[in-house]
């Protein structure tokens, strides 16, 4: 096949190039070869190029005068009216009173005055249509939504109001405006728990946690007020009951993206659902097993339910390490490892970096082809990242602050998914506005950073923590193994090694102290930046002397 060539120039006397460069390396990522001409280039210049380099494509960007820019371009029309003619296209792009002279002239194929995503610069350069668009061309599985969006991260936001017409037009109004790839619908508790049961049912907590769907109709209409944009995926939470039931309900009536299931919680430990822990995990695995049949996503929702209750880095990690692993024991082929970061909040950047960064240390060599995901194999692993739930302030400014500085980090990960959380969080559950806005602080920080982020990843300091917390995470899972009855053959999927890692106090969080099955007993401080478990001193006490004074304990 034919190398495609584009050659691109700011025209004429304007000397604003940074959108050609943009455009230009959005090609470069579609697969075309560029020339960049530079600034202030001639029409002639411009034409000469184009026809030395057997240009497919040439690219126009002119940002100054649009009276004077719509002389220029008409001359420049005329001058290239037989490459044109040939069928060399031809794109534009300018502030929108230049574009709008641009398009006037009925001369460029294309014309882009800068309000467009980058994914839709994308779409053009990859030959894929961008005006008239169906449910067809948008792909409505996530592994082909993820690559056909490379090398942007698709984006998901939960999204899920106290009414069903709420939510609706939420929904509706979402997808017109192409926010996001994946709305994740935040269903109210009665409907993960009780669906089934509507005898058990509230009506004085209808709505508490997100939209009260109470049929399969429900759904449907959900889904159908998707169908608009860029046609959304839509995704909801596995439940807390019922799980292979709402499972089966929710592929036929929303298409479910891929699934949302945890290890350790929605059941009785964190008062979410009616399972005891030991059972829970039997029936997550389960659930597990019934997706990965199916060849549908999952996504174990593990890890930050522990940062969040002021867990110890090493727990967070373990958990996650936990996640992906019961995930492939079970026949999950698509593995979407979520990590949220700024959990707990305290943490600083690099630290919290370097905290999941040891995750894919330890989970990438669970890949059958033995690389981060989108490898070839049976078992691939997705990276999706999100901004924590309690890192918010109050301040709306200063939670966008938030919002940007955030995503920014989590892009030195390379994350195929990003979670985007609105920045109302602290104060109120995101309206279809409020998503929407968080989806464009996110866009541009996520430009900014695929514009050329500097890597944070080679820090000395992050790299001697990463070090470090692997060394410690290994000694947990060894902790955890030895757990095992005699004759359990794989301790990291058995149910009750599993449920007793959490009751002896391996896996701890302040948060749990007086829960029915954990410890609570572990206490921890943020010290140079990481979450540490401490001693009665308020000293960090290092994992290996943790793991020993619970083995003490427990003899």
């Amino acid at each position: 096949m034919k190398n495609r060539i584009v050659v691109a120039a700011a025209l004429g006397e304007c000397v604003h190039v940074a959108g050609v460069m943009n455009f230009l390396r959005l090609a470069e990522h579609a697969g075309w070869r560029t020339v960049f001409l530079g600034p202030a280039v001639s029409v002639q210049g411009l034409l000469a190029a184009a026809r030395r380099e057997k240009a497919d494509l040439v690219g126009v960007s002119y940002r100054l005068t649009p009276e004077t820019g719509e002389r220029l371009l008409g001359e420049f029309a005329e001058a290239a009216s037989d490459l044109h003619a040939a069928g060399v296209r031809f794109a534009f792009g300018g502030t929108p009173p230049a574009a709008e002279r641009a398009r006037a002239l009925g001369f460029f194929e294309r014309v882009f005055d800068g309000s467009e995503p980058p994914e839709a610069v994308l779409a053009y350069l990859k030959g894929q249509p961008v005006e008239g668009l169906t449910e067809r061309d948008f792909p409505q599985t996530a592994v082909e939504r993820i690559r056909w969006k490379t090398p942007f991260p698709i984006l998901r936001h939960h999204f899920g109001l106290p009414t069903m017409e709420a939510t609706l037009a939420g929904i509706a109004q979402i997808s017109k405006e192409r926010a996001l790839d994946v709305i994740s619908l935040g269903i109210d508790q009665d409907a993960q728990e009780n669906f089934f049961h509507p005898d058990r049912q509230d009506p004085r907590r209808k709505g508490a946690g997100g939209v009260p769907v109470r049929s399969a109709d429900d759904y449907r209409s959900l889904y159908e007020a998707s169908r608009r944009g860029n046609f959304p995926l839509l995704r909801t939470y596995s439940g807390t009951n019922d799980f292979i039931r709402l499972a089966e309900m929710y592929v036929e009536t929303i298409g479910n993206a891929w699934a949302a299931i945890p290890l350790f919680w929605f059941n009785q430990m964190d008062r979410r659902g009616p399972w005891d822990l030991e059972d829970s995990i039997r029936e997550h695995q389960r659930v597990m097993a019934w997706y990965g049949a199916r060849g549908i996503p999952v996504e174990l929702n593990e890890p930050h339910h522990w940062g969040m209750r002021d867990a110890p880095d090493v727990v967070f990690v373990v958990s996650a390490y936990l996640s992906a692993y019961n995930a492939r024991a079970f026949g999950v082929k698509d593995y979407i490892a979520q990590l949220m970061f700024n959990s707990p909040p305290g943490l600083s950047d690099a630290m919290d970096l370097a905290k999941m960064l040891v995750v894919f240390d330890l989970i990438a060599p669970l890949s059958c082809s033995g690389r981060e995901a989108g490898g070839e194999g049976n078992y691939r692993i997705w990276k999706e990242t999100r901004t924590g739930l309690l890192s918010y302030p109050l301040d709306p400014n200063a939670a966008r602050a938030q919002l940007a500085a955030s995503v920014y980090l989590q892009m030195a990960l390379q994350p195929h998914i990003i979670h985007v959380v609105g920045y109302t969080e602290a104060h109120h559950a995101a309206t279809a506005d409020d998503v929407i806005e968080s989806c464009k602080l996110a866009r541009r920080a996520i430009e900014n950073a695929l514009a050329g982020q500097p890597d944070m990843t080679a820090d000395p300091r992050i790299n001697e923590r990463r070090e470090e917390l692997s060394a410690e995470a290994r000694l947990t899972l060894d902790a955890i193994h030895s757990l095992a009855a005699p004759g359990i053959v794989d301790p990291l999927t058995d149910a009750p090694t599993l449920a007793r890692a959490v009751t002896c106090g391996i896996l701890d969080a302040p948060h749990l102290r007086s829960n029915p099955f954990a410890r609570g007993q572990v206490q921890t401080r943020i010290f140079d930046g990481c979450c540490l478990a401490v001693n009665e001193e308020g000293n960090p006490l290092p994992e290996k002397d943790r793991l020993a004074r619970l083995r003490k304990e427990a003899k």
